[in-house]
């Protein structure tokens, strides 16, 4: 995402005479206010930052070379390949938003993306929530006479140890309503739901569910606060986490509520091979036409699919990780391509890491 620029004054600013060059070591090293976000997305000015900005996007026949610093910024947003998850959530989303739209009596039907760690889930949740808000504010354009935004998605995460209070809170936060320490769950309950139906929210999505946990009291408290939220908020409820069906999430009487009304989608690991499909295989020939180097040979990545499949046991956020650190060390070293040898000179995440490791069957005891 893409922040703002700072303004300084004058009298701090060198000149472009005294300002020291940066040489190649230096553009490897970034500076320390480039990756700093202006507000995160889980307040609306993040929110709309993120879904208005235009994504990052490969470069194109015959346009000039970009310069390395560029390059380096290109794979660290990198692309969202769009997938086969991203479409059946997008289609599941529209359908419930539809189903839900002139509900009045009862809770609207919610959508619950589960699935392992580094599987995509989020990035799908996001990119469909882009999606949405450049569609709807597409066909519902502000009249000059507002002064504010129109907020159609409301993006936020579950906070660990989340209690009724701490969680309208984050709701509150999102849309920056005044709370204080003297306020009650209620009191913040009520200006949230206020609010919200005010700006004309239509799609809430709600990350780290995983974190709930009503087999406590403050997780159940929590999970009864979504649950009057989904009443009295005119919106889709989107949730995603890790292995929710695993989780105390659907256990007793108020798992059982939210099973009733939220359909379950699992986002998991690409197979090699499917049917007379190749989903992993496909997903990295988008990733690497999506590559900026110099040097880089095409479908070199695509021959060590099965490889790449092995190392990241077909996780797209393993996958796109291990691509994107790469291309950027590719860049750094002046390779300008990426060959196995260089894949597997890269650490990636423990959980890819664990993963390929061989299990070694222990030793049988003797009496």
């Amino acid at each position: 995402m893409t922040t703002h620029p700072r303004t300084t004054t004058a009298s701090h600013s060198p000149s472009p005479a005294s300002r020291p060059a940066r040489t190649e070591v230096d553009a490897q090293w970034p500076e320390a206010h480039e990756a700093e976000p202006q507000w995160p997305i889980t307040t609306w000015q993040g929110w709309q930052h993120f879904a208005t900005t235009p994504p990052p996007t490969p470069p194109k026949p015959g346009t000039p070379p970009r310069s390395p610093e560029e390059r380096l910024a290109y794979h660290s947003a990198f692309v969202t390949v769009r997938t086969s998850a991203i479409d059946t959530l997008a289609r599941q989303v529209r359908t419930l938003m539809l189903l839900g739209r002139h509900q009045q009596t009862t809770a609207r039907p919610s959508l619950i993306v589960t699935g392992p760690a580094a599987a995509g889930k989020t990035t799908a949740l996001l990119e469909v929530g882009r999606t949405y808000h450049l569609a709807h504010t597409r066909k519902n354009p502000a009249p000059h006479s507002r002064a504010h935004h129109q907020v159609p998605v409301a993006y936020l995460l579950v906070p660990p140890g989340a209690t009724a209070k701490t969680l309208a809170t984050e709701f509150a936060r999102y849309l920056g309503i005044p709370v204080t320490t003297r306020m009650t769950q209620a009191q913040i309950t009520s200006a949230v739901c206020h609010t919200y139906t005010q700006a004309g929210v239509r799609l809430v999505l709600i990350d780290e569910i995983h974190r709930l946990n009503p087999r406590t009291t403050t997780g159940a408290e929590a999970a009864d606060l979504l649950k009057d939220l989904t009443e009295r908020i005119k919106a889709t409820f989107v949730y995603t986490g890790i292995d929710v069906a695993a989780t105390p999430l659907f256990a007793g009487v108020r798992g059982a509520q939210l099973a009733g009304r939220a359909s379950l989608i699992t986002c998991g690991p690409l197979p090699a091979r499917h049917g007379t499909r190749r989903p992993f295989p496909d997903l990295i020939t988008d990733m690497e036409a999506a590559l900026d180097l110099q040097q880089h040979t095409s479908g070199t990545l695509r021959r060590h699919a099965s490889y790449l499949h092995q190392r990241t046991a077909g996780r797209i956020g393993s996958l796109a990780r291990l691509v994107r650190q790469a291309a950027i060390t590719a860049i750094c070293d002046g390779t300008e391509r990426i060959t196995k040898k260089s894949l597997e000179a890269i650490q990636l995440d423990h959980l890819a890491e664990e993963a390929r490791r061989p299990r070694t069957r222990r030793p049988a005891q003797t009496a």
